[in-house]
């Protein structure tokens, strides 16, 4: 119990409120994930209280560094994970919309997988439909097993048509081992070698010349091997980041994203937008501004599709 109130004195001094209700979670799930691991033996038996140090022990401030250009897109979905109701993405929220694109958060229901994960991406296409109308233009922004909701969304269902970016983060594109600890149809879905899998690669040219990029982090333990957010489609950039739901509350993943999400300044494609001349983004750091050391991105593969 140490542990929880350690994270909790944290609260004080984080600028986010909802780090420390990451970090919270992130000790739970880490004390179920590892119980079921090694009783099953598909992961070694490691000391508790490191894992937990992992998992408490990477703070991120909520104040992202200013931005330099124009938003891409006035409106991004954010389509959470597994077991999720979709307050992870909270602080992503907050600094998107201080950056002028406004935010829906789509809720999967059943968040567990049961009945499937296409049942899931039909029902967020309508929801998408309902809260959003038919032919806005939006950004999809996904986190693990989002992404491949996502991903059936945009490639099956017609979503790729109105999508401008494309952004997973900690995805298993080609499936992870964790999916055998739940008995869920959703479950066996991300299993590695699935069918689900097979197909949705299959169908990734429907993407056309849509920008993805796809995050991960080497420490991953819920996407197993953590290489399986490599997905050749897309730009692949790897963050030092302690643990698979802290993807969400890294400053330096956040930026980046921000960054993918920003047309220069005065660009033409700025220009042909409408939005050049009523930018709420700050004038400050380049794109190549040199990263923090805590996470240096790793670019592993790049597409990068033409606008």
């Amino acid at each position: 119990m140490q542990i929880y109130r350690k994270a909790a004195e944290y609260a004080k001094w984080c600028k986010g409120k909802w780090v420390a209700v990451e970090i919270l979670r992130c000790s739970a799930f880490l004390r179920v994930l590892c119980g079921f691991a090694v009783r099953f033996r598909q992961l070694p038996a490691l000391p508790y209280p490191l894992l937990a140090c992992l998992a408490t022990g990477w703070i991120v401030s909520c104040a992202g560094p200013p931005i330099t250009g124009t938003p891409r897109v006035r409106q991004a979905v954010l389509v959470h994970g597994f077991a999720e109701t979709g307050s992870s993405f909270n602080m992503m929220k907050e600094r998107l919309e201080k950056r002028g694109i406004t935010c829906y958060v789509a809720h999967l229901k059943p968040s567990d997988g049961r009945g499937g994960l296409e049942a899931i991406a039909e029902r967020l296409k309508r929801d998408i439909d309902t809260e959003l109308g038919p032919d806005t233009r939006i950004a999809v922004i996904s986190f693990s097993m989002g992404g491949l909701v996502s991903r059936y969304y945009l490639q099956n269902l017609g979503g790729a048509r109105r999508c401008d970016i494309f952004i997973t983060i900690a995805s298993p594109h080609h499936g992870t081992k964790t999916a055998w600890l739940y008995p869920s149809k959703g479950a066996a879905q991300m299993r590695p070698g699935s069918q689900f899998i097979a197909d949705l690669d299959k169908t990734a040219d429907h993407l056309g010349k849509m920008p993805v990029v796809s995050y991960r982090t080497p420490m991953d333990m819920v996407i197993v091997p953590p290489s399986s957010s490599i997905w050749d489609r897309a730009e692949n950039l790897e963050f030092r980041v302690a643990f698979h739901p802290l993807m969400l509350t890294s400053n330096d993943v956040l930026s980046d994203i921000e960054r993918h999400l920003t047309l220069p300044p005065n660009s033409p494609a700025a220009y042909d937008a409408g939005l050049a001349s009523s930018s709420t983004f700050t004038d400050a750091t380049p794109r190549a501004a040199k990263p923090s050391r805590s996470a240096t991105p790793t670019v592993t593969s790049m597409i990068r599709p033409r606008m």
